[in-house]
């Protein structure tokens, strides 16, 4: 293990050569004559561990010096013991109040300044190691958690892919709604009335809870989801369950959880409400306004645009153009007015996220 470095500053000669005589056997000793100097050698790589300060010197007195030191982002954390012949409590006071570990005065005595420099050493030690010890259980903290958003992520897109799975024509559709979402989100939060909800971290969750927003067309039977042409009013009541049940589903994993999941919270209300309307004809609930959960209306709005645009094997894909006149005319209908106008603005981010996850030929009409 290489030994200690110790700085020793004093403009006497004489006191640099006793300190440095008594210094020497135990660690590796740097001198300076002055201020100025201490502070050269204070601040070059590697730093000292420890540093001797006189107080009376010409020029920069310690008191300077340490302020100086303690502005110093190569230096700031370097322990300074004050060595001076001023002896009264005040200016002991004051050499600790500016960020002095300690204080010894002249003349000095050996054994005392040896075991003073010893345990301080020690200290910065002890210190270096927590703050080492510190940074790497961060580190493994970071690694954990990252790992856990992963596999989280995984899983959700798992689930996505299942409820996916049993509806063959959605193809990329989550992706796209996904980003649709965390685009018109971070778009609305520059409003005064959604600042406060649509911070970057709900964006994010939000985001994530986006993906899940079908997970309930699991429980629908094949021969409606998959009914390869227009619903009959019973199977359409059948069809609509489908919002309930992925709420309800995500309700009792919570429930299992025994604590809450921030994100399956905005899952549950995007799942249960994404097909309300703004004027409180949609469903399950005849929500209407700002009863709507806001996850639910970015959602809205995402799903029906990507809706229009895709192909269906009851309909081809609608242009943006015209997918941009259909929603326009929903404005205070369909949708929340505030919201739709966001998308409005951000139209072709839409487009470009419809043409970068494309269902084979579901978006190729839909220029």
């Amino acid at each position: 293990m290489s030994r200690s470095t110790v700085l020793i500053a004093d403009d006497n000669p004489e006191n640099l050569t006793v300190l440095a005589e008594l210094l020497c056997g135990h660690y590796q000793v740097l001198a300076a004559n002055s201020g100025a100097r201490a502070l050269e050698l204070a601040t070059q790589q590697p730093a000292p561990d420890l540093i001797l300060l006189d107080i009376m010197m010409p020029a920069m007195s310690g008191y300077e010096v340490l302020q100086r030191l303690r502005a110093s982002p190569q230096a700031h954390d370097v322990p300074v013991i004050f060595i001076t012949a001023m002896n009264a409590a005040e200016d002991e006071q004051r050499g600790l109040a500016l960020g002095a570990v300690d204080y010894i005065t002249k003349p000095l005595h050996p054994a005392i300044v040896l075991a003073r420099v010893h345990t301080h050493l020690e200290l910065k030690h002890a210190r270096d190691l927590l703050r080492r010890d510190n940074a790497a259980l961060e580190a493994e903290i970071a690694r954990r958690m990252h790992e856990s958003h992963v596999a989280q992520d995984v899983t959700i897109r798992a689930l996505a892919r299942l409820a996916e799975t049993r509806d063959n024509e959605t193809g990329n559709h989550i992706l796209r709604t996904q980003e649709y979402v965390l685009t018109l989100a971070r778009r609305a939060a520059a409003l005064p009335g959604f600042a406060g909800e649509l911070d970057a971290h709900n964006i994010g969750l939000i985001g994530k809870s986006a993906l899940l927003h079908d997970i309930g067309k699991v429980g629908i039977p094949d021969h409606i989801l998959l009914k390869p042409g227009k619903l009959t009013a019973e199977e359409w009541e059948v069809m609509k369950t489908h919002a309930r049940l992925g709420a309800d589903a995500i309700a009792r994993a919570v429930a299992d959880t025994h604590e809450p999941v921030p994100f399956l919270a905005y899952a549950r209300e995007i799942a249960l409400h994404h097909h309300e309307r703004w004027d409180g004809s949609g469903y399950p609930d005849g929500l209407a306004g700002d009863a709507i959960p806001l996850a639910a209306r970015l959602m809205a709005l995402a799903d029906v645009f990507d809706a229009l645009i895709s192909r269906r094997v009851y309909k081809p894909p609608m242009p943006f153009a015209q997918v941009r006149e259909v929603m326009a005319r929903e404005r205070g209908r369909h949708f929340d007015p505030r919201l739709l106008d966001c998308l409005m603005d951000c139209f072709e981010a839409f487009c470009d996220i419809a043409r970068r996850y494309p269902d084979g030929q579901a978006c190729d009409a839909a220029g």
